[in-house]
């Protein structure tokens, strides 16, 4: 049994968790369960979900080739091909921005290749489209999933490894009440929003995307004469107005030139890092600090000065950071950012800072699930946001799609702070927020504030959570000095307790090959995670823990059990 795997779900994780699957010198059993009608796209970038305008953040230099790169692939692609996707060939380049469904194609293509290519090295492959895993149950050397299908009986399966590459997770029902949107997803409901005012949490891509999906459905973006985007309201759709709102009241900055692949750190380096977490110092985030701070210093001498960074710790770096952008008009602040990007990309100029910063992003994400709980809530409350800013810029046509709709009065942002209130209980449609300075009723208002983590009671299979086996991850609390030796307590922090491979952790006589690598419940623990590199980490590494522990197996095929609920077939 051990060498049966599934695979629930098949976007880019679970792509690239197949990709390293193929690498196995013996056959294996593959089956994957996508509960879309199509296999291979992913959530984010998938057709049904995403508005065609919606654009992807990364670029094909940054996207972890599978079998070709996103450009080859382009290139291969027909004029009518190309059309279709709206993409110019002569715009294609390994550092330009495409749409979110661009992206769903190129990796549809991957997985169908990566099949194929499996199949012919004598794998077996059974892709499972429109077919749901409702629940999962651990069995004592096994593991059993529950499928459904509309409108026929569920089966039942084993597997000796099932992989959770779930992805995101948002409600099902997006408009919860009249006018009022969960999240932006499935985007086609915002195209039911008629020309009024319509509020959106958040000033992100995510809120961009859905301003975007907004704006149109009620006109028109076009460039003038002199090349400048500009946007047109359609007959009728006069009164539209969008309001984007966060507490800061910052938009996100265009997307800037750097060097790929990354030139390597000087101090804050993954061995410095590493050094620090073997240490079991208790100190560990003022003492990663101080390898954050003189490698910015290193870097960009002159910024480090601008910011006082010789003076600033863990809790005061942030608002240093953002300082001198909340103190201008974010729309102004915008357009220059917009030009300094720009020209930075025509002439190659890297920003020292925001490289330094961008690169020691990833190695300080590897301290975050060893520092404790009082560490771990200062590094979310005052250090993360930076780093967020600094990985979350957005495509230069975003920004150019914020100052257009600027330009034609139908975009404002609102700065809520940290002290407001948002009801959408008392009004028929939409939602009232209040906030110091004012307060606004809006006929329509989505929450596009992106993916919230999600926590151990969150796991919707209910088999695992009758058998007691998803726990909440563990941080240290602390350390007691018992008879000369440090004893580390420990506290429950959210998402879901994972080994180093990503497997559940409990103390139960149970099957522990069921590996989770579904997104939310990774996000504590992990807050740099999203993003498709990580999808290619993530799918690696469990990639390789699948093959070191089937190298002995013996291949068996996963046949239908009978009917039973999966919680019946585990022994007690």
């Amino acid at each position: 049994m051990n060498e049966t795997i599934a695979l629930i779900g098949s976007g880019p994780t679970a792509i690239y968790t197949l990709c390293g699957l193929l690498d196995s010198a013996r056959p294996l059993t593959i089956t994957i369960f996508e509960k879309e009608a199509v296999a291979g796209k992913g959530m984010p970038y998938h057709p049904a979900v995403n508005d065609r305008a919606m654009l992807a953040n990364i670029a094909s230099i940054e996207i972890p080739p599978i079998r070709e790169t996103l450009v080859e692939w382009l290139h291969r692609q027909s004029d009518a091909e190309l059309e279709r996707m709206r993409v110019q060939r002569a715009a294609i380049g390994e550092r330009a921005f495409y749409p979110r469904i661009v992206l769903g194609e190129y990796f549809k293509a991957q997985f169908d290749r990566l099949v194929a290519e499996g199949v012919a090295r004598g794998h077996a492959i059974d892709v499972r489209a429109g077919h749901e895993v409702s629940d999962i149950a651990l069995g004592s050397d096994d593991i059993r999933l529950t499928v459904a299908r509309p409108e026929e009986p569920p089966q039942h399966y084993a597997f000796g490894h099932v992989v959770m590459a779930t992805g995101h997770s948002f409600a099902d029902v997006t408009e919860v009440k009249p006018g009022y949107f969960a999240s932006p997803w499935p985007s086609n409901l915002l195209k039911t929003i008629p020309a009024v005012q319509v509020g959106i949490l958040g000033t992100s891509l995510s809120a961009i995307d859905a301003m975007v999906t907004v704006a149109t459905r009620h006109g028109s973006f076009y460039h003038d004469e002199a090349g400048l985007l500009e946007y047109q309201p359609a007959s009728g759709s006069q009164d539209l107005r969008i309001s984007l709102m966060s507490r800061k009241g910052m938009l996100p900055e265009a997307d800037f030139y750097f060097a790929i692949p990354y030139e390597p750190l000087s101090i804050c380096t993954e061995e410095a890092i590493d050094a620090l977490v073997a240490s079991g110092r208790e100190d560990l985030l003022d003492a990663v600090f101080e390898l954050f701070a003189p490698e910015l210093t290193a870097c960009d001498p002159d910024y480090a000065a601008k910011l006082g960074l010789a003076h600033l710790t863990v809790e005061t770096i942030g608002a240093a950071y953002f300082a001198e952008r909340e103190s201008q008009e974010p729309f102004v602040w915008a357009a220059r950012n917009l030009a300094e990007a720009k020209q930075n990309y025509e002439s190659r100029t890297t920003i020292a800072w925001r490289y330094a910063i961008l690169r020691m992003h990833e190695v300080i994400a590897q301290v975050v699930p060893h520092l404790n709980a009082g560490d771990l809530k200062r590094f979310h409350r005052h250090f993360k946001s930076l780093f967020v800013d600094n990985y979350a810029t957005v495509p230069h046509a975003s920004i150019e799609r914020i100052l257009a709709l600027r330009r034609a009065g139908v975009l404002d942002i609102i700065t809520l702070g940290s002290d407001y209130e948002l009801d959408s209980e008392t009004c028929e449609r939409g939602a009232i927020v209040t906030w110091p300075d004012g307060r606004v009723h809006f006929d329509a208002f989505i929450d596009a504030t992106g993916q919230g983590r999600l926590s151990a009671s969150d796991i919707p299979f209910p088999s695992l959570l009758k058998q007691g086996v998803v726990g909440k991850a563990k941080v240290r609390s602390g350390a007691q000095i018992i008879m000369g030796d440090a004893v580390a307590e420990q506290e429950e922090a959210g998402g879901v307790g994972l080994d180093a491979c990503y497997r559940l952790e409990f103390d139960q006589p149970l099957c522990n090959r069921l590996y989770c690598l579904a997104l939310p419940f990774l996000l504590h623990q992990f807050p740099f995670i999203q993003g498709i590199t990580s999808s290619a980490e993530l799918g690696e590494t469990v990639a390789q823990a699948i093959l070191a522990e089937t190298g002995q197996g013996l291949v068996m095929q996963p046949e239908p059990m009978s009917a039973e609920p999966a919680l019946a077939l585990v022994a007690s």
